[in-house]
């Protein structure tokens, strides 16, 4: 018998304690990474104009398979390792990196673009594709989550996800991983990590959904409802955050997928 999931868990702590990032395979089945690559594909379909890396958490409020897969048990039970018990969503991203076209992400940390009060929040990066340097998986620099958070700077010099990056100054490439995973499989990493990704030349899809996990007593800071706000798991914390529904299924307004006529019902 290979090793489970939760023989993983059991050391996930120390490894990213130690690291700023731990990767732990063979998380959700195969059936789900199909309906999660049709659901990028459906996205593309209905927000035409929009390139494969920047479907945003702005395209979730009113997306029950969106919401359907950031809650998904298996996942929920990986970031409680990280987080706690009371688990809510503060963004999610699709990063799918077309083959040959897929673009760059330049070294950066998340921390340093969000409205979060205290910082506390963890990133899973959910393979849907098998994810190899041919095909520009993510790269981290450990350690490097005892840095303080730094100034991330535009950059329109060179085509990049986030069109913007770090000082080089703060990079020592040279001991840069990368974070290879199997479609099902996830990474964990911590928001002041430096991380990024090289361009997808190759002739492989690298589809990846980023979803960024607080515990219920982490505040967003907004004065509009955030429109990635849900309550996943637990017990909301009084007067921090406004969460909001989780959407119901309309047949002929959403991708359909299993178990849809009673989502969020």
């Amino acid at each position: 018998m290979g090793i489970t999931v939760q023989n993983q868990l059991d050391t996930v702590s120390e490894k990213y304690d130690r690291n700023g990032y731990v990767m732990i395979q063979n998380v959700i089945d195969q059936d789900l990474v199909e309906e999660g690559r049709a659901h990028v594909q459906w996205l593309l379909d209905h927000n035409p104009g929009i390139r494969p890396e920047h479907l945003g958490h702005n395209l979730m409020t009113d997306d029950p398979f969106w919401v359907r897969l950031v809650s998904d048990n298996r996942l929920l039970d990986v970031a409680e390792k990280f987080i706690g018990p009371n688990i809510a969503l503060f963004a999610s991203h699709y990063i799918a990196k077309p083959p040959f076209d897929g673009l760059l992400t330049m070294w950066h940390q998340d921390g340093s673009y969000w409205p979060l009060e205290p910082m506390e929040v963890v990133t899973m990066w959910l393979a849907l594709d098998d994810s190899t340097p041919e095909n520009g998986c993510m790269r981290v620099i450990p350690g490097t989550q005892e840095m303080s958070l730094q100034e991330m700077k535009p950059r329109t010099d060179v085509q990049n996800v986030l069109s913007s990056g770090m000082d080089d100054s703060y990079v020592d490439e040279s001991k840069a991983v990368d974070i290879i995973l199997q479609a099902g499989g996830v990474s964990m990493h911590h928001p002041n990590i430096i991380h990024g990704s090289n361009a997808n030349t190759s002739p492989k899809w690298r589809r990846g959904l980023t979803i960024r996990y607080i515990p219920a007593s982490t505040r967003i800071v907004t004065q509009k409802q955030w429109p990635s706000a849900f309550l996943l798991r637990g017990k909301a914390v009084e007067g921090i955050n406004a969460y909001l529904p989780w959407p119901k299924y309309v047949a002929g307004r959403h991708m359909p997928f299993r178990g849809c006529e009673v989502f969020g019902r």
